[in-house]
């Protein structure tokens, strides 16, 4: 591999410890601020998953002679083959959870989904969403964490899942004959997503979003499902959630108070949401801090 800058730093020792300096794990994960400003994602000998992680960003981004702009979301991943590189413009500092998969796990995984070797190679993409790739990317962080408890069998099924499932997707990508509907332009989803952190303590409405993007109610949902990956009202729950994980772990306030200002009818509305969305209760959230 390349020298990496601070901000790229090379594998976690748990995992060196593990395997040796002489062999890289088939998967493994870090979390990487990425600084504001101009930033060339390192070249690095394996595939890289950038999953962004905690509030929207607005970026630029130039892939090869192509440079677009959008808005980085908790959870959507981009893909950087292996040898190559991305250049960002961030309009603020941003934290990355990386994923970085072996060349030669997408061999295999090709020839045994009948794919062949010509089938092994993965296409840039940018501000992808998938649930599967986000379980997968939040069980490893979660291994890394507790010093890969499960060992690297658990960690190497987790890389063979990810391939499989990376190779999936850009099979069903290029046989799709669907066009592209029409974009959210980057500006108007970027106050969409402004109002909605300023007004999350309130009932908010589909209208009313669609009021401030500029679009009718009909023509805003679909180009906000794809500007973001995913529908507006679950956009928004996945913001409350977010809102009152961070107020848990601050502490010093109560459990009202917090459900109110993410926007939660009551507690206990706040709880079932957390439970069906992240695996825990609030009093389990404020406790780990």
């Amino acid at each position: 591999m390349t020298d990496r800058p601070t901000c790229y730093p090379g594998p976690p020792a748990a995992l060196l410890a593990s395997v040796g300096p002489e062999r890289l794990p088939l998967l493994d994960v870090l979390t990487s601020p990425v600084p504001s400003g101009l930033f060339d994602s390192p070249v690095d000998d394996r595939h890289v998953l950038c999953l962004h992680l905690g509030e929207p960003v607005p970026v630029s981004y130039r892939l090869g002679r192509h440079e677009r702009q959008g808005v980085r979301l908790h959870g959507q991943f981009c893909v950087v083959p292996a040898r190559s590189s991305t250049r960002w413009t961030l309009t603020k500092p941003a934290r990355s959870l990386l994923l970085r998969l072996t060349p030669s796990l997408l061999l295999d995984a090709a020839e045994a989904m009948g794919l062949g070797s010509g089938g092994a190679g993965l296409a840039p993409s940018i501000h992808i969403r998938d649930a599967q790739v986000e379980r997968i990317g939040w069980m490893m962080q979660a291994e890394e964490h507790d010093a890969y408890p499960g060992g690297r069998l658990f960690a190497d099924s987790l890389a063979s899942a990810l391939a499989a499932r990376l190779l999936a997707l850009q099979s069903r990508r290029s046989t799709s004959t669907s066009k592209p509907g029409r974009a959210l332009p980057a500006w108007r989803l970027r106050h969409v997503l402004e109002y909605i952190e300023a007004h999350l303590d309130e009932d908010l409405t589909l209208a009313e979003l669609a009021k401030v993007a500029g679009f009718s109610l009909s023509h805003f949902k679909p180009l906000f499902r794809h500007a973001t990956g995913m529908p507006v009202h679950r956009f928004v729950i996945g913001r409350r959630v977010e809102r009152a994980r961070l107020r848990l772990l601050e502490g010093g306030r109560s459990m009202t108070d917090i459900a109110l200002e993410a926007g939660f009818s009551h507690p206990s509305h706040m709880a079932r949401v957390m439970r069906r969305m992240l695996g825990v209760s609030p009093s389990q959230i404020a406790a780990s801090r």
